[in-house]
């Protein structure tokens, strides 16, 4: 199981959100890739990068920092999300550098965009469903539809995306515990690998997680516990690297 440690950017600066409210932001680093050099010395193997104000512009915002950041990680591979709508966004970023570009609004407003997307860029695709109380929210999640989390996600089955990232926007930011029970079961009713989001807050929460990963849960993010300490990051590394068989022992 990969764990994945967040940076969420907005005007530039590495911040954490409460619930994805952007006037309830922390700044926890001016210098994105400062963090994200400091993410790799730590022995992390992905990025998850969130262009915050691209989600709620329908476009790439915080270009110069996802760049910078490329130019510190040297090859690191990292997942890029927020403001990406397009074929030819997708394509910039993919040639920019950026391992897989995550889709969230599209998903729910032009499926078969996505479906195209995967066709021309194999392997480089995720859908990032994010849920409040079971149901897709968009636009930086300040629209909650009518549309269910699994049923979004059943639309995608066999396009060829490489993962879905799902998030509980109630647990995000709050430190509240990962929503271990729904993620499990969104993993358990698909075949397309899930990465869990939202909330994790302690190492109990990652080794929950990780008892969960015969469901198909293949990574989890994590953001706040990382930049306030909760969470140890070689711990936390060694906990989900270790092998399924060296856990039922």
């Amino acid at each position: 199981m990969i764990l994945y440690p967040a940076i969420d950017l907005k005007d530039g600066a590495c911040v954490r959100l409460v619930r994805g409210e952007m006037s309830h932001a922390t700044v926890f680093n001016t210098d994105p890739a400062e963090q994200a050099r400091a993410f790799k010395a730590q022995g992390f193997e992905w990025l998850h990068l969130v262009d915050l104000n691209g989600a709620f512009e329908g476009k790439p915002v915080n270009g110069e920092a996802v760049e910078r950041i490329l130019g510190a990680i040297g090859g690191m591979p990292a997942q890029l999300g927020g403001g990406i709508r397009d074929l030819k966004t997708i394509a910039m970023w993919l040639e920019k550098g950026i391992s897989r570009v995550i889709l969230g609004t599209v998903a729910l407003r032009e499926p078969e965009l996505v479906k195209e997307a995967c066709r021309e860029f194999p392997g480089k695709v995720a859908v990032g469903i994010d849920a409040r109380e079971g149901y897709v929210a968009v636009a930086g999640w300040a629209e909650t539809s009518s549309v269910k989390a699994l049923d979004l996600a059943l639309k995608f089955e066999d396009s060829g995306v490489s993962a879905i990232i799902y998030t509980d926007i109630n647990r995000d930011g709050a430190m509240g515990g990962v929503n271990v029970e729904a993620t499990a079961d969104l993993a358990f009713h698909l075949t397309t690998p899930v990465i869990a989001s939202g909330g994790v807050s302690s190492i109990e929460d990652l080794q929950a997680l990780k008892k969960e990963e015969g469901t198909g849960i293949a990574g989890v993010i994590c953001g706040r516990a990382l930049y306030d300490g909760r969470i140890d990051p070689q711990a936390a590394l060694a906990l989900l690297s270790a092998r399924a068989e060296e856990d039922a022992d």
